[in-house]
Order: structure tokens, then sequence, then C-alpha cells
């Protein structure tokens, strides 16, 4: 293959249409613009969105919610899934994440209770929920929160 020899794929180019030359090509007086009316005019149409005069739907139908911007979604984790660490293990967010347990990172990790854990670990994380820490505790470990 050289430079020179390099085509479009076939069907990935079209000719141009040449419009107002004559009635033999198909495309001439009018150019396929009809006759008169706002879309036969130099820069015609409407702009999207555009029902004609009528009151448009997006301002027809009511304005609901909003959203907050200092919105903290946390990643999360249940007590269950921690079962894979061996006894006494410091548990990290970036632990996690090595273990693949927690694959996104958002604005922290907040641990739950859902499940049972029968290590006794040492985690660390930026929220846990009351059953959570409960479960951590009853099976020896500690619940730490990350400041």
């Amino acid at each position: 293959m050289r430079i020179h020899s390099i085509q479009p794929a076939v069907g990935a180019t079209t000719s141009e249409k040449r419009l107002g030359r004559g009635i033999g090509s198909g495309l001439g007086k009018t150019s396929g613009k009809g006759h008169k009316g706002q879309w036969a005019r130099s820069g015609g149409g409407v702009r999207p969105g555009f029902e004609g005069g009528q009151t448009p739907i997006a301002r027809r139908l009511p304005k609901r919610g909003f959203n907050n911007k200092f919105r903290v979604v946390y990643d999360i984790v249940n007590v269950e899934a921690l079962n894979v660490f061996e006894n006494d293990t410091v548990v990290t967010p970036e632990l996690l994440r090595e273990q693949r347990i927690v694959t996104e990172k958002n604005g922290g990790i907040k641990v739950l209770g859902n499940g049972h854990l029968t290590k006794k670990l040492t985690v660390k994380a930026d929220k846990f929920s009351a059953s959570a820490k409960q479960a951590i505790e009853s099976a020896g470990g500690v619940a730490e929160v990350i400041e």
C-alpha cells in the first residue's frame, strides 16, 4: 500500500448535490426547496425546539428538583465483603480498591451492615452505618472513621 493509493471506504463519500443546474438534473429551478415559504428563503428554517409560535413544551412543563453541588456520593461496602481479608488486617480505602471490592472513586467509602462478618478486622472508612459498626465490633474488630 502506498500513500497515493489510499481511498475512503466504499459508501463513505457521496458526490455533492449540484443544485439549480436545469430541470434534467432533478434539482433545477427551486433546487429541492419547494415553492416559497420559510424553508425556501436564504438562511430559512427554525431553531431546534421551535413549535411555530406555540408555547414550547419545555416552557409548558413545570420545573422540578435541583442538583445539590455539595452532595457527597459514597462508595458502598457491605461487611460481608470484608470476609476476604485475614484476621487482624487493617482495612483501608486503598486496600479495598486494590482488592477490587470498591471500583469507583467517589467522595469516600461507607460501610454498611449487610451480611455477617467472621473476621477480626480494623476497618478505616469515611462513614459507618450503626449496624456495620456493631457487626465489626461484635466480631472483635475496630471501626475507625477517617477524618
